[in-house]
């Protein structure tokens, strides 16, 4: 409940939750029903320190999970081993795009890697796509820190890939993030070359992923989008010298502002201001 809530109430109830049942449910006398609570308590965390300023909620995220694999062996419970590490793999990408440096966002590719190799396309198809999600967006954010497209390709590869699986159909919210993680791989790509192609496709992508993800639904969800379309639509916007294009990049990201200023959200708001901020500067200049 609270993952689709914009306030982080229901999420600081979970955390407490789960903290309380580990005071009974203990490593020595339940290791398997330990390490559960452990996972469940690093993706709480996971999602409350996504929307704080910090890096706390998230270190306590993997410091969570990796309790969670002392006893989720992969040889014991492979299934269960492989959804850790799909959440570890997560958690590290979170807290390196907060900290510098590549190290962080390089271990949170290779963790996302191991958890496809129980969770087959073969044995798990949704689960699969899901590992498969998890490593673009790993990919994408290492790459940006790379000089190299390479890593950029393959975030864009794997996404494609899930997107086999997760169909509109027949998990439309799955869809729609995974058209969000395509959008910023293509995105980023489009940063890095002459042409307007990729920057196209990820506005493509991101209002694809609108269509599902609305405000109303996911507003966070929806704000983070808008903020990712804004910066496309500015990028295309200034190879085109195009006011109105920018005007419209300008309007996503002040949709966004005005979610995350309802939910105090504390990362992104300073974030999406400063953005606006540049963007109103960029306009008045194309304006004259």
């Amino acid at each position: 409940m609270g993952e689709r809530e914009s306030g982080t109430a229901r999420l600081e109830e979970a955390i407490a939750a789960f903290r309380a049942a580990l005071e009974e449910l203990t490593r020595e006398r339940v290791p398997l029903d330990w390490a559960m609570t452990q996972d469940n308590l690093g993706s709480a965390l996971r999602t409350l320190g996504e929307r704080e300023g910090g890096t706390a909620r998230l270190e306590e995220a993997v410091k969570a999970y990796r309790a969670a694999l002392e006893e989720r062996k992969r040889e014991r419970v492979p299934l269960e081993w492989g959804w850790t590490q799909n959440n570890l793999g997560n958690a590290l990408r979170a807290l390196g795009e907060r900290e510098s440096g590549k190290l962080l966002l390089a271990d949170a590719v290779a963790t996302c890697r191991a958890a496809p190799e129980e969770l087959t396309r073969e044995r798990v198809p949704l689960d699969w796509a899901e590992t498969q999600v998890s490593l673009g967006g790993a990919l994408a954010r290492l790459g940006e820190r790379e000089s190299g497209t390479a890593r950029l390709e393959e975030a864009v590869d794997a996404c494609r890939a899930a997107l086999e699986e997760y169909t509109r159909e027949r998990v439309p919210l799955d869809w729609a993030m995974t058209q969000m993680n395509l959008g910023i791989a293509l995105a980023r790509l489009g940063e890095r070359e002459s042409g307007t192609a990729r920057l196209e496709q990820a506005a493509a992508a991101y209002r694809a992923a609108l269509e599902e993800l609305t405000r109303e639904r996911v507003p966070l969800a929806w704000a983070g989008i808008q903020i990712n379309l804004g910066n496309a639509l500015a990028l295309l916007a200034k190879q085109q010298n195009n006011a109105a294009l920018l005007e419209q990049a300008l309007a996503s990201m002040r949709g966004a502002v005005d979610v995350f200023q309802q939910a105090r959200e504390g990362y992104w708001l300073p974030i999406a201001q400063r953005r606006i901020a540049e963007m109103e500067a960029e306009l008045a200049g194309m304006k004259g």
